[in-house]
């Protein structure tokens, strides 16, 4: 079954390469691809033989900026001269006094190719003219020689931005044609001292940042505020340097040294603000004057993009025939750098034209594929960047590094990219250029402040040397969808915070009087004066609870679960004023739901943006907070029982009161008050009404961020008590709080935090609440992933001391959910794992659309996948599930949620409604090649709800309205035979 959805999800993916790749247009492509399989996570392995790469620059990590003969960069001098940064690269992580510490961690990462760079300056101090550095030589011999006895092949960079200070003050730098010659006697150099043993050569790193920043806005070294004309002399000169150095390799080493040499072009990735010819035409040149400028001359033609050439003029240097014919094919390879040194840092804006850029690396490959004729790429840096205090855990780092990777697998997978490695920048932490170390890259983490620098790793070093070990991401066997069916007494349900309340009734209300105007206005006249006695409302009256009732058996559900309305019902929160039109609404509503044999699931509070769901005096005087509104509540809950219970088939107290908000005090106050709800309908209804009666917790699966770290897991142990055992222990277990609860909150509790307060249960408290439970139901949305390093403010809470983060490879709905299916798998697991082999019912699960009929596409992915994940933990974990409850019911109570959409008066299903009516239609998955269980058809009696009951009145009018008719007839035949007899 999955193979068959994979092929042709493969189909489409070539349908639509072949309708809108040949043109080119990657941004149409993109924004046309099958939603949402084309945004699912892709479990796959990449290509044998892949190469698996790390990478660090010379100036970031070896430190030793004096030692043993090395001569200044222009790195060493801006840092020590500029007054522009803070810190330098003079220690940096110390690799110059540590190669045998680096190459150790290269072998515990597992990793194929290591890509460093050779710093000119250690090399040669002057150039090339007095020879090379013993030390120098000595060191990168040493890194080499380890790395081949590792079979780590060496990957490495030329020229890393710290051009020899002395070239620079001597040449001007890369503004002088005679750097194109100098540059290729420090190639040839190299070539002859380590060709032997390197297979793998770049020539320059990010010619754009070295070019544009060093030379034209001075942002970088060597800091010549240029203008445009410098930046693109300085390019010019770097192309054919380049030009130059490959072509030295192709005709006198690569016979013997059978290498390849390319040169690493970073580039960003950019999306038009709105899909028009115009918008995309500004990305493609925001493409051109990054990448293109080096990309073009180098791998098409030996010349710049039109575009800059229309845009730039005089500004932009030419370049002969001649040298066209040289520069063009200068490339074994695509070597392409993506990452924060470009995008969202030293990419001039002015180069963005306006439109937004992006972080998709999947994008930019397939672009550079058909861009220039589908060159092999080798991706020689990418990653992201974090905060300079993070230390091991870096799981935001290993997300960034996870998305990167699954984009560059959908590439080679779904787009035929050839993908032929990837390098993942860097190594470990060093010095960051112009952001110094407030910001860390590194798999391993460094103490600057350490003697030793000793290399630890971090999160991102672990999940990269497991991904490295499986070559991708296989297919993970907990993953595949299960066949099979639900039990047959299973609930299958929809819910809805709310149902539309309109006591309005449609007919036979009217009390007025008319007779028919036969001369004048040929019509109905009320006739003044005269009216009729009003009759009692009925249920058949309200069109709204017809229409609502229709809806919900075209779902084909059992069950229906909705919030009854407090506040509606009594005002002044206490019987004193009770709205009986309101409580006769709701008492149709549930009593027409039995006679079409679905059985109401009834909330008796639902939390609520306005007043928290509480009539208004109650939320005056402090809500839950006093105890006067869990004396309210029972005698609320008493009435709605007495008026309602015998249509009822499950009760639930309280709906999800929200964990994060809910202050201790009112959460104490509130697991009183559903208590003796409980008590009261056990004591006093159960008996005669026959229903059942819990509480709902909402029960999202908190996920430890990363898998590797201990402190993380505890986190998330933490948050699950704090979030659902709060509630749930006192009901479920013991009668008081989980003890993870009260252990951390203790020491941190004092007078002046209150906040940190977490009343006692006495013993009779707890006697009063243990037990009360018939069922355990949920609700469930989404999964987080916790850490417990602080990263970002705004999704940090500091009560808890956890800082919330997303995978950024799950899908997103509209609202930012992330869709994890295996998420409630995993909460139900926990819950049975806990409380033990108790029934469950989720009763809300769902996601929002954004009133799009594509994002519906996501509603169907949601539902068929968390239902599935839910078969799973009754085949596979045994979990007691005894219902399933997609949320919501309509749009028109829960915008962006529903099953039906709503506009303009109308309701329409959606297709969500119809694949959720078919999974119940089959009661689950069933195996095609199996015979089909069919499930006997139980109507659920009730002796005061069958058809005559719930007619009583509508028949009597009807019985009336027959003997009237009767009578009338007798009477009519009677003086019509009577008039006979007496003519004759």
């Amino acid at each position: 079954m999955r193979s068959g959805a994979q092929a042709l999800l493969l189909l489409l993916w070539a349908i639509w390469g072949c309708a809108l790749g040949s043109e080119k247009n990657v941004w149409s492509r993109f924004a046309h691809l099958p939603f949402p399989e084309d945004n699912l996570f892709l479990y796959g392995t990449f290509p044998p033989n892949f190469m698996w790469s790390v990478g660090t620059a010379a100036y970031q990590v070896e430190g030793g900026w004096q030692q043993n003969g090395k001569a200044a960069s222009i790195w060493d001098t801006f840092c020590h001269e500029s007054g522009l940064v803070d810190a330098t690269g003079d220690v940096a992580t110390d690799s110059y006094n540590n190669p045998y510490r680096d190459t150790e961690a290269l072998e515990h990462l597992g990793v194929t190719h290591y890509r460093f760079s050779i710093s000119w300056s250690r090399l040669f101090p002057n150039g090339t003219e007095s020879g090379a550095n013993q030390a120098g030589l000595s060191y990168y011999l040493k890194v080499i020689l380890r790395l081949k006895e590792l079979r780590i092949e060496p990957v490495v960079t030329l020229y890393h931005w710290d051009l020899p200070q002395r070239l620079q003050d001597m040449y001007g730098g890369w503004l002088n044609d005679y750097m194109v010659d100098i540059f290729r006697d420090y190639a040839e150099a190299c070539f002859r001292l380590f060709g032997e043993e390197v297979k793998f050569w770049i020539t320059i790193d990010n010619p754009y940042v070295v070019a544009w920043q060093g030379y034209s806005t001075g942002n970088v070294p060597p800091g010549i505020k240029g203008g445009k004309l410098q930046g693109y002399k300085a390019g010019h000169n770097i192309i054919k340097a380049h030009a130059a150095a490959w072509h030295l390799y192709n005709e006198k080493f690569r016979p013997q040294q059978g290498g390849q040499i390319s040169i690493a072009l970073a580039s960003h990735w950019i999306n038009p603000v709105n899909m028009t010819s115009h918008d995309i035409g500004e990305c493609q040149k925001s493409l051109d004057f990054a990448l293109g400028w080096f990309a073009k001359p180098i791998f098409i033609d030996g010349d710049y993009p039109q575009t800059m050439k229309n845009n730039l003029s005089s500004l932009l240097p030419e370049f002969s025939d001649q040298e066209k014919k040289f520069n063009n094919g200068t490339a074994d390879f695509f070597a392409l750098s993506f990452g924060p040194n470009l995008s969202f840092q030293m990419l001039d804006p002015d180069m963005k034209f306006r439109q937004v850029e992006s972080t998709s690396l999947r994008r930019i490959l397939y672009w550079i594929n058909m861009q220039y004729n589908k060159p092999r790429i080798f991706i020689v840096e990418n990653s992201w960047f974090l905060s300079g205090n993070t230390k091991r855990e870096d799981a935001k780092y290993m997300y960034y590094l996870k998305k990167f990777l699954m984009e560059t697998l959908k590439a080679i997978k779904h787009d035929d990219v050839n993908v032929i490695g990837y390098t993942a920048w860097s190594l470990m932490d060093g010095f960051e250029w112009l952001r110094e170390y407030t910001i860390r890259r590194g798999l391993f983490y460094v103490d600057f402040t350490s003697h030793n620098k000793k290399l630890m790793p971090k999160s991102s070093a672990l999940f990269y040397q497991q991904l490295i070990k499986l070559n991708g991401f296989p297919p993970l066997p907990e993953n595949q969808p299960v066949q099979g069916t639900f039990p047959c007494d299973f609930a299958w349900g929809t819910s809805a915070y709310k149902i539309h309340v309109d006591t309005t009734p449609s007919q036979f209300n009217d009390p007025n009087v008319y007779v028919w105007d036969m001369n004048k206005t040929k019509g109905l006249t009320k006739v003044e004066g005269i009216t009729v006695p009003r009759r009692k409302t009925q249920c058949v009256d309200f069109a709204s609870i017809r229409q609502q009732i229709s809806m919900l058996r075209e779902i084909h559900i059992t069950h229906f679960y909705f919030s009854l309305k407090w506040a509606a019902i009594l005002p002044l929160g206490n019987l004193t004023l009770i709205n009986h039109k309101v409580l006769h609404y709701y008492q149709c509503f549930v009593s027409e739901l039995v006679r079409v044999n679905i059985t109401p699931v009834v909330a008796l509070w639902q939390p609520l943006a306005e007043n928290q769901g509480l009539p208004n005096d109650l939320a005056k005087n402090g809500g839950w907070v006093n105890y006067l509104t869990v004396t309210a509540f029972v005698e609320y809950a008493r009435l709605c029982f007495r008026e309602l219970g015998n249509y009822v088939g499950m009760w639930i107290t309280m709906n999800e009161p929200s964990m994060r908000n809910l202050t201790y005090a009112a959460g104490h106050n509130l697991l009183k008050a559903h208590a003796l709800a409980w008590r009261l309908y056990d004591r006093d209804f159960r008996k005669t009404q026959k229903g059942q009666i819990s509480i709902a917790v909402q029960a999202d699966w908190v996920e430890p961020a990363s898998p590797f770290s201990n402190n993380d897991k505890e986190t998330s142990r933490r948050i699950l008590e704090f979030e659902i055992g709060r509630l749930a222990d006192p009901i479920f277990l013991s009668g008081d709080y989980p003890k993870v609860m009260r252990n951390w909150l203790a020491p941190r509790n004092n007078l002046d935090v209150f906040e940190f307060y977490l009343p006692s249960f006495t013993e009779e408290d707890k006697n009063l609440i243990q037990g009360t439970f018939d069922f355990f139901a949920l609700s469930h949305y989404t999964t987080e992933l916790v850490q417990w390093e602080k990263e970002d403010v705004s999704k940090y809470d500091h009560k808890l001391e956890v800082q919330f983060i997303s995978d950024i490879t799950w899908v997103h709905s509209p609202n930012k959910h992330a869709i994890v299916p295996w998420g409630l798998r995993k909460v139900l697991n926990w819950v049975k794992s806990k409380y033990g082999d108790v029934p469950v019912y989720i009763l809300v699960n769902g996601i929002d659309d954004a009133h799009s009929p594509m994002q519906d596409k996501l509603r169907v992915y949601y539902l068929q996948n968390y239902i599935n994940e839910a078969l799973k933990a009754i085949l596979l974990d045994g979990v007691n599930l005894r219902g399933y409850f997609a949320y919501s019911f309509n749009d028109r109570m829960d915008p962006r949620y529903g099953l039906y959409a709503y506009a303009a008066n109308r309701f329409a299903p959606k297709p969500s409604m119809k694949h959720y009516q078919e999974i119940i239609d089959n009661n689950g998955f069933p195996n095609p090649e199996l015979p089909i269980i069919t499930c006997p058809v139980e109507l659920v009696p009730c002796s005061d709800c069958h058809f005559f009951q719930t007619r009583k009145y509508l028949l009597a009018f009807i019985a009336f309205i027959f003997i009237v008719l009767i009578v009338s007839v007798f009477m009519i035949t009677y003086y019509s035979r009577k008039g006979k007899r007496r003519y004759k």
